[in-house]
């Protein structure tokens, strides 16, 4: 006797329904990880920059004198009014001097520095970290140490006995604008301060540079040297010549401790920022005309970059061209 197994017509089995995801997954999860660590950074980045910038930005607009919540829409009047101001004119004047001082400076004693830790063969930790080392140091500490103690305009202080020794009168260096001895003070500071942060920066490129170019040179009969520097060295370190000067020239913009803690209170010799710190923050405090400043500032930085960026290149997937 057979019996006959007629197939049935059902369909595929119904997909079980997903379990809901409970506060141990999630906790364990990748993502929540990445946002758990970042929301700090996140908070205070939103809070201490792009807050107060989006306010000041609207402050520009306002009449704010000794408060910053106005209610009295002017307009651009603010930012016609810092651009016909004399003292903050002068002060972009005054970042003008002083980056065609430090900005070829740094590059090259930082170029310098880092081509000599590179060529040693010992004790080369020790003298990246001794060169590296006054970056770690306060921009206020240094200027109080350059102004009591190595620039002193009495004859106690370090450079007026140096140069006692050769029968040369005191000089006071921060006393007057004429002559601009201040110039020396300051660049001096800022020099000591920053040089061995890009000093870093052209080490890693150098050790980055293939030895194989060096030895093809060789090869071809190039002369070590300033010839290999000049033909090699040098075009290889274009993207980093180029990072390093665009990082100068904003933090030129930006000079503010040295400035105001070298020169005190004095009308000349302030870089934008100082400017805009008695213009906010002096007898007046006005506000609104300090933020149309920043704003000014900000936008000149922005287009000086992309300009030099773009003059130099910066961002080209050949860096050999």
């Amino acid at each position: 006797m057979s019996t006959t197994i007629k197939p049935t017509l059902a369909g595929p089995a119904p997909a079980k329904a997903r379990p809901a995801r409970t506060w141990r997954d999630l906790r364990g999860s990748r993502t929540f990880n990445f946002w758990l660590f970042l929301s700090p950074f996140l908070i205070g980045l939103i809070v201490f920059i792009y807050v107060p910038i989006v306010w000041s930005v609207y402050l520009s607009f306002f009449d704010a004198r000794f408060t910053v919540t106005p209610s009295k829409f002017i307009g651009f009047d603010n930012y016609t009014y810092m651009l016909t101001d004399p003292k903050f004119v002068n002060s972009l004047g005054t970042f003008t001097v002083f980056a065609a001082f430090i900005v070829p400076i740094t590059w090259a004693v930082s170029l310098g520095l880092a081509l000599l830790v590179n060529r040693i063969r010992f004790m080369r930790a020790f003298f990246r970290s001794v060169f590296f080392l006054p970056t770690a140091c306060s921009y206020v500490a240094a200027s109080l140490i350059w102004k009591m103690s190595l620039f002193s305009g009495v004859r106690f202080g370090l450079m007026n006995t140096v140069l006692g020794w050769f029968g040369i009168d005191n000089i006071a260096w921060l006393a007057s604008p004429n002559p601009p001895w201040y110039w020396l003070v300051i660049v001096s500071a800022r020099l000591w301060l920053q040089s061995g942060f890009y000093m870093i920066l052209f080490l890693a490129a150098l050790q980055n540079i293939p030895a194989e170019l060096y030895e093809a040179a060789a090869i071809d009969g190039a002369r070590p040297g300033w010839q290999t520097f000049r033909h090699i060295t040098l075009p290889q370190l274009r993207a980093t010549s180029t990072a390093v000067i665009l990082l100068l020239l904003i933090a030129a913009y930006q000079a503010f401790d040295e400035f105001y803690n070298l020169l005190d209170k004095t009308t000349w010799g302030r870089p934008p920022l100082v400017e805009l710190y008695y213009t906010a923050l002096g007898q007046e405090q006005d506000y609104g005309a300090g933020s149309a400043g920043a704003v000014i500032l900000t936008a000149l930085i922005v287009v000086v970059t992309l300009f030099q960026g773009r003059l130099m290149g910066f961002g080209r997937g050949d860096e050999s061209k």
